[in-house]
């Protein structure tokens, strides 16, 4: 499907209005936030998704796509340098169609509004402090909110409703749960934070072997609800937010991912 036309920017003031809102030069990062691959100057038209997969970039060739904005580059620290396989797939799509590519990973997950954890702690009608109050957990990523006092199996049941898919739940259904510590993708690592935090329940992407047993010693119950689907809503809210302030025309797609 060819999206509308819109009025193109400068790729340079794309680029400065990810900057200024998601504010990188703030975070220690596993990669590279920012543009990763260079296309077209002008952008009009931009797509965003979680992960700059092979799937994505096809699918935002045929909207008519001048820019991708995600959350997963295609760079990251202790990569294999070689442009070869899948690499060599995905960097030629974008060479060859003259795309932009952007890619934010913590500062998406930490904007407190519009990042992956402000925005599914609102899908949960949980209510989050401002900073530092509502923050726990390494360079203050994770979220710590309330929500009306119920019990965990009523948590999970927005969790799964919110997020279209079943979670793995550590923790008894009947216990009564209002504390709740939010950090989305892959941290796991965050739960013993999460727990020093005050917290009751935990919800984020992955669980690892460790977590079940923390959670059963610790009372303190454990949802994993999927590492892409944790994270979808960030970079839509992100991409929703550069339309409106730049005059782009925007299109979250959703490539489907069980992890």
């Amino acid at each position: 499907m060819t999206l509308p036309i819109s009025r193109p920017v400068e790729r340079t003031q794309l680029l400065a209005a990810l900057d200024e809102l998601l504010d990188p030069q703030s975070f220690r990062d596993y990669g590279p936030n920012g543009l990763q691959v260079e296309g077209r100057s002008a952008v009009g038209t931009l797509v965003t998704g979680v992960t700059a997969s092979l799937a994505l970039i096809e699918a935002a060739i045929e909207a008519g796509a001048d820019a991708i904005l995600v959350h997963h580059g295609l760079f990251w620290r202790g990569q294999d340098g070689r442009v070869t396989g899948w690499m060599r797939q995905r960097l030629g799509k974008l060479l060859a169609h003259d795309l932009n590519l952007f890619a934010y990973h913590l500062p998406l997950d930490a904007h407190p509004q519009l990042g992956n954890n402000a925005q599914l702690a609102h899908r949960l009608s949980v209510q989050v402090p401002e900073a530092p109050a509502g923050r726990f957990g390494d360079q203050s990523l994770g979220m710590l909110g309330a929500r009306e006092p119920g019990l965990l199996a009523g948590l999970v049941r927005d969790v799964e409703s919110q997020l279209g898919r079943s979670a793995l739940v550590v923790g008894d259904p009947a216990r009564q749960v209002s504390k709740v510590a939010l950090c989305t993708g892959g941290a796991q690592g965050y739960f013993e934070a999460a727990i020093a935090a005050g917290a009751d329940v935990f919800v984020t992407g992955e669980i690892s072997e460790p977590q079940a047993h923390y959670a059963r010693e610790s009372g303190v119950a454990y949802i994993a609800c999927g590492h892409h689907a944790s994270e979808r809503y960030g970079v839509a809210a992100v991409g929703e937010h550069l339309a409106r302030q730049l005059g782009l025309v925007h299109r979250f797609i959703d490539i489907d991912n069980p992890a």
